[in-house]
Order: C-alpha cells, then sequence, then structure tokens
C-alpha cells in the first residue's frame, strides 16, 4: 500500500476528524477546513523532495480565532524524517502564505527514534528553535479508541498497539466504526480497505473474524454489509491483482442485489462479473436507490 497516498486521502476525507485525532486541536465546530493547493506550493518550492502530504487552512467564519495552516505529515518510518526539511517547507509555507499561524504535525505510523525539536544557535543564544507536534500510532492505546466517535481513530485502530491475540478484535471495532460513523457507501467501499491492508489479518485470524462476528451477523443491515465488504475486499487482497479485487467487487454487488431483488437472471449475472471497475462503481451508487435490478445496469 501507498502509506502517504493513503493517509493523505484520509485526511482530506476527514480533515477536522483529523486535526482532532492527530494534533488534538479543540475548538473546531463552525470552522471551514481547506486544503492548500499543491500547485500553488511548487509555484515556490519546486522541489519534490519538500512537497509535504497535507496543508490544511483553518478559519472561523465568525473570527472569533485567526486562521490557521496545519501542516500534516504521514512518516512510515521516524529514521526517514527530516525536521530540517519540515522546519524548511513550514517557512517557505509561512511566507508563500502571508502567516505566523502554522502548526506542523507529523504522524508515525511505525516505532522508532526521531528529532523532536531543532535548535540553531553559537552556544550561547538559540536564534531558531522549531518544534512539532506528532502522533505515534504504534505507541497509542487501541484499547482507548475501540468505541471512540473519531471515524480516523477507528480507522486507525490496527495501526494502534495492541497484544496480536486481539487483533480480530480491534478488526472488528475498526471495521464496525467505519460502518456506523460514515453513511456514504462509497466511502465504506473506499476504507474497508484501509483497515484491511494495515490489519493484514493471517488466514486463521480471518476464519476467527468470520466465525465471531459474521456467522453472528445474522439479518442486521450492518452486519450483513460489513461481511460483504470484507468478502470483496479479502478475494482482492488474497489473489494480489487488479483482476482479483475487480471480481471481489462484482461478487459483492451480486450479493446485494441478490439480497435486494431476489434471484438475478443469467444474462444480468454475466454482465455484471465481466464489468470493469468504472463501471461496478457506478452500479454500487445506485442500489440503493433503483426499484428493479436493471435499473442499476441501465445505461
Amino acid at each position: 500500500m501507498d502509506h502517504d497516498q493513503a493517509f493523505k486521502n484520509l485526511i482530506l476525507d476527514y480533515p477536522a476528524a483529523a486535526l482532532e485525532f492527530f494534533a488534538g486541536a479543540s475548538g473546531l465546530e463552525g470552522a471551514t477546513i481547506t486544503p492548500v493547493r499543491e500547485e500553488q506550493l511548487q509555484e515556490v518550492l519546486g522541489s519534490r523532495y519538500r512537497r509535504l502530504d497535507v496543508p490544511l487552512r483553518v478559519e472561523w467564519p465568525d473570527g472569533r480565532r485567526a486562521a490557521v495552516l496545519f501542516v500534516v505529515e504521514e512518516e512510515t518510518e521516524p529514521r526517514r524524517f527530516s525536521i530540517h526539511r519540515l522546519a524548511h517547507y513550514c517557512l517557505d509555507l509561512a511566507e508563500l502564505l502571508k502567516t505566523t499561524q502554522v502548526v506542523p504535525v507529523v504522524v508515525f505510523l511505525r516505532q522508532g527514534e526521531f528529532p523532536h525539536d531543532l535548535r540553531l544557535g553559537n552556544g550561547e543564544e538559540i536564534y531558531l528553535s522549531f518544534r512539532f507536534i506528532y502522533c505515534e500510532l504504534a505507541r497509542v492505546s487501541a484499547e482507548r479508541y475501540l468505541d471512540s466517535r473519531n471515524i480516523v481513530a477507528r480507522l486507525n485502530l490496527p495501526n494502534m498497539q495492541h497484544p496480536r491475540e486481539r487483533r480480530v478484535e480491534v478488526y472488528a471495532h475498526a471495521l464496525d466504526g467505519l460502518l456506523t460513523l460514515e453513511p456514504d457507501w462509497n466511502k465504506q467501499r473506499k476504507y474497508v480497505g484501509f483497515i484491511d491492508s494495515y490489519a493484514d489479518l493471517r488466514e486463521d485470524e480471518v476464519a476467527r473474524y468470520r466465525a465471531e462476528y459474521i456467522e453472528n451477523a445474522g439479518d442486521n443491515t450492518m452486519g450483513l454489509v460489513a461481511t460483504l465488504l470484507e468478502e470483496g475486499w479479502q478475494k482482492g487482497r488474497n489473489e494480489g491483482r487488479q483482476e482479483g479485487r475487480q471480481e471481489g467487487e462484482a461478487a459483492l454487488l451480486l450479493r446485494l442485489m441478490e439480497r435486494r431483488f431476489g434471484p438475478l437472471a443469467e444474462a444480468l449475472r454475466e454482465r455484471i462479473l465481466s464489468a470493469d471497475a468504472e463501471a461496478l462503481l457506478l452500479w454500487s451508487e445506485r442500489i440503493l436507490t433503483a426499484a428493479a435490478p436493471e435499473d442499476v445496469v441501465k445505461d
């Protein structure tokens, strides 16, 4: 998985929850959060090395607080983190946007050593001092966030500290959080893969998850959706190819349609099984509002 892109998507989809969880930011109610366009940054920075993940501008329309720029970077391996690069980027960004209200935040996926601050001086005086907020996911207790209402925390449960024997429970809480806190079907589909990838369940753990959480789901809607999502993505992950993931999504769509409309005509089944990823995504958006199976796959 491209960890950088995965976290960038997560932060852009859930900026307030991300700032609350990763940076401990509070008082964001009523604030407008917008990403700073990377095209603007590249005109000044030029270097790919100094291009950061997600700068977010937080503004309060009522003017009760000055606008703040949160600079959020995901770093998988702490040993690769450069505090000089981060400081340089924040200075460039502050100059570009003409602000001193800049808060750097770094999310470390794995454990390791890294510098916590940077001080430049001559031994007698400090002329530049720089530090940042950091979140070490691998040191955060998953137990604390099992039932959190913060969706970013719930999605990251597999990345948090927990004993291996509780991995299945943590995975189940993450998936339940996604389905409970995110009503949008497309985002559910999107982030079930995020959870699945970071949980990286072994075959015996997949079997445990199915036995303890799927077989007991019954007719509960959330349980059904969790089952279908997990099965579709698991197929794609096990086959390790885009074709496998596509087949899994086609099977998922078939199961949902049969659940809602009953047995499908063979020609319709074959059309779904042979569809490309774009068509499958479009059809999955229609399933909740379609009156008949033909309405789902209409041109």
